[in-house]
C-alpha cells in the first residue's frame, strides 16, 4: 500500500526534471524530426543512429545508441500520446514487444519565460527499474540528456 502522497508505481518509478530557457513550443519541437533528436539524444558521449522515425501516436522511431566504448545499445520507441506542446507519452523498449519496455511521460510547463521540463519512467516491476538505475545508470542518463536537450534548445531558441 502506497503512503499518503505517493503513486501507486512510487516503487518502479523515477522522475527527472529541469528547468529550461526556451518556450514550451521550441522544447516540444526538439521532440518532432530527427535532425533534432539526433542533436541531444543521449548521456554524455553517447551517439545516436536512426533506423526509422514517425512522429505521431502509434509511430515509431527506432535507433541504436552508441556508448562511447562502442558498445550498440538498440533502441525502440513508440508515441502513445502526443500533445503539442504540453505532453509526449511514448513506451521505450530495445525492441517492439519487448517484456522490459517501460514507459516515459514527458511534460512541458511553462515557467515564466522557460519551460519546466519533467520525464517520469515507469517500468514493469520494482527490479527493472532498479537494474536501470544501477546498471545502467538511468538517472544519471538521464540528467545528462535533459542537459542536452536544455543546450540544444536554448541554443535554437536564440538564433
Amino acid at each position: 500500500m502506497s503512503a499518503p502522497g505517493q503513486s501507486a508505481t512510487h516503487d518502479r518509478e523515477f522522475v527527472i526534471s529541469r528547468v529550461i530557457s526556451a518556450p514550451p513550443e521550441v522544447v516540444f519541437e526538439a521532440f518532432t524530426e530527427v535532425r533534432h533528436l539526433s542533436r541531444w539524444w543521449g548521456p554524455d558521449g553517447f551517439t545516436t543512429t536512426t533506423r526509422s522515425f514517425e512522429f505521431h501516436v502509434g509511430g515509431v522511431w527506432d535507433f541504436v545508441m552508441h556508448g562511447p566504448d562502442g558498445t550498440d545499445y538498440p533502441e525502440w520507441i513508440t508515441w502513445t500520446e502526443i500533445v503539442p506542446p504540453e505532453r509526449i507519452a511514448l513506451l521505450h523498449g530495445e525492441f517492439r514487444g519487448d517484456p522490459r519496455a517501460f514507459q516515459s511521460v514527458w511534460t512541458f510547463a511553462p515557467d515564466g519565460a522557460a519551460t519546466r521540463v519533467e520525464m517520469r519512467s515507469v517500468f514493469p516491476t520494482k527490479e527493472l527499474r532498479d537494474e536501470s538505475v544501477e546498471k545502467y545508470r538511468a538517472i544519471e542518463g538521464g540528467q545528462q540528456t535533459m542537459s542536452h536537450l536544455a543546450a540544444y534548445v536554448t541554443e535554437i531558441a536564440h538564433q
